[in-house]
């Protein structure tokens, strides 16, 4: 009987890759996306474990991506300074056409170097991750314009317009590079949400989730 209860509390096999089961592993469907806008993503600690991560899914989708874990991030000010041009990826101030033209291409007609900073966390973490970084403050913010429901279909929000950091993600880079595909990014946050879906069983989530 303790033999059997020492095999229980084993954890379950995981992929250093995707960090998720073996038995649901999501890198058959990670493509690496090729994205001349640098994404550096700030990750509350409280998401760093959540067993839906989806930042960290966007940035193992992208070529030009980063990921850092934490609150307060000394190194901010030095990554602004060296940036070309930098977007804050936050909805309460409106972004014009003329900030996302200015991301898109330089002077000369060129595709400009840029950097995109994420936030992401409940609204509540992600305003308190922006005003733990003053710099963060300084800087002119993407809001992203009304859009499709999220596909995010097993999270309940008070807030129909929200979107997974992931479908954010997505739809900033296609703001900003329009001649580039990120449709794929989003293949295996679909993956994932459909093997959520499964594992509580189609009843369950039609009784929980279909009648937001």
């Amino acid at each position: 009987m303790a033999h059997m209860s020492e095999l229980k509390k084993l954890p379950r096999p995981r992929c250093e890759h995707c960090q998720r089961p073996a038995s649901h592993c999501l890198c058959a469907y990670i493509s690496r996306i090729p994205n001349r806008t640098q994404v550096l993503v700030l990750q509350h600690p409280d998401e760093a474990n959540h067993p839906l991560n989806t930042a960290r899914l966007a940035v193992m989708g992208l070529l030009n991506a980063r990921l850092l874990v934490g609150e307060h991030f000394p190194q901010l000010d030095d990554i602004v300074a060296s940036a070309g041009r930098v977007l804050l990826l936050f909805p309460e101030r409106e972004a014009s056409s003329a900030q996302v033209a200015a991301v898109s291409t330089s002077s000369c007609g060129e595709p400009a170097s840029s950097l995109l900073i994420v936030p992401d966390g409940t609204w509540r973490k992600a305003r308190k991750i922006v005003g733990a970084n003053p710099v963060l403050d300084t800087l002119p913010r993407l809001s992203l314009p009304p859009g499709m429901p999220s596909e995010y279909r097993i999270r309940k929000t008070s807030q129909p317009a929200a979107v997974s950091t992931i479908e954010a993600i997505a739809r900033s880079l296609s703001l900003l590079e329009p001649e580039q595909s990120f449709n794929g990014l989003l293949a295996p946050f679909r993956a994932q949400i459909a093997q959520q879906v499964q594992a509580m069983g189609e009843e369950v989530y039609r009784r929980n989730y279909t009648n937001r």
